[in-house]
């Protein structure tokens, strides 16, 4: 027995006026239309499966027997009298004779050689044995480009550059003459200063002189201690002539 048809079923005991949720509305953007207009600009005809737009073929337009085939022309009616080439003269005929011209092409030609002027040969150079020949104006060996009107002339601009940086280094040394002064700072002379390298040259001279008197064993601490002293003062006295040498004027405080 069906247990849907008893009065006892279970399912007797569901509610007659359930009904179910109702479904909530599916999410769509705002932007859906926006964005997918802009894909449809970006994207080209090509990009998708194939051609965007294609016009199906016709059922009716299907390939014909012979429709490959080149098509001959038209047939011509032939005529066997009419004529393929002119006639052939005939032998009595001649041809005109009589006409002579008075001009002495001899004498003529002559004259044009006479009183025409000779073609200067091209100049060359050959640079082989076997007797090559190249053109001499490409070659570089002709004075082509020292005889310009402005060979050798300093450029405009670099006149304008020089000038710029003239004045530059002109406002640069008013600006360090100033600070000098402020400072109290004085010039050394070429004379003082060549008179400072010397004597560090010298001081050097006697260090290293020094250094080169040490004993060839370094068994103790003194000794570690004195040739570590004199490497010392070696390596000042080079950096201090090193950078007399390398700028031409220095400046020292007044005390």
């Amino acid at each position: 027995m069906d247990p849907t048809c008893s009065s006892e079923s279970i399912y007797n005991l569901i509610p007659s006026d359930f009904k179910e949720p109702p479904q909530l509305p599916r999410y769509i953007s705002i932007f859906k239309t926006s964005v997918k207009d802009d894909m449809q600009k970006v994207k080209t005809a090509m990009k998708t499966m194939g051609p965007a737009k294609l016009e199906l073929p016709s059922p009716k337009d299907f390939l014909k027997k012979h429709s490959k085939e080149k098509t001959l022309p038209p047939k011509k009616k032939f005529d066997r009298n009419e004529p393929k080439k002119p006639p052939v003269p005939l032998r009595t005929d001649h041809p005109i004779l009589g006409i002579q011209s008075g001009k002495n092409f001899i004498n003529t030609n002559a004259a044009d050689v006479i009183m025409g002027v000779a073609k200067r040969p091209k100049p060359i150079y050959v640079d082989k044995r076997t007797g090559d020949k190249h053109d001499l104006e490409f070659s570089g060996l002709v004075p082509k480009y020292i005889n310009k009107k402005d060979y050798g002339v300093t450029p405009e601009y670099i006149c304008k550059r020089n000038e710029e940086v003239k004045k530059a280094q002109e406002e640069y040394d008013d600006y360090i003459q100033e600070n000098l002064r402020k400072a109290s700072m004085k010039r050394l002379s070429d004379e003082e200063r060549e008179a400072v390298l010397q004597g560090l040259k010298k001081n050097w001279e006697e260090v290293h002189k020094e250094f080169q008197s040490l004993s060839v064993f370094i068994d103790s601490i003194p000794k570690k201690i004195r040739k570590q002293k004199l490497e010392k003062e070696m390596k000042q006295l080079e950096h201090d002539i090193g950078v007399i040498e390398k700028h031409k004027v220095i400046y020292i405080a007044n005390k």
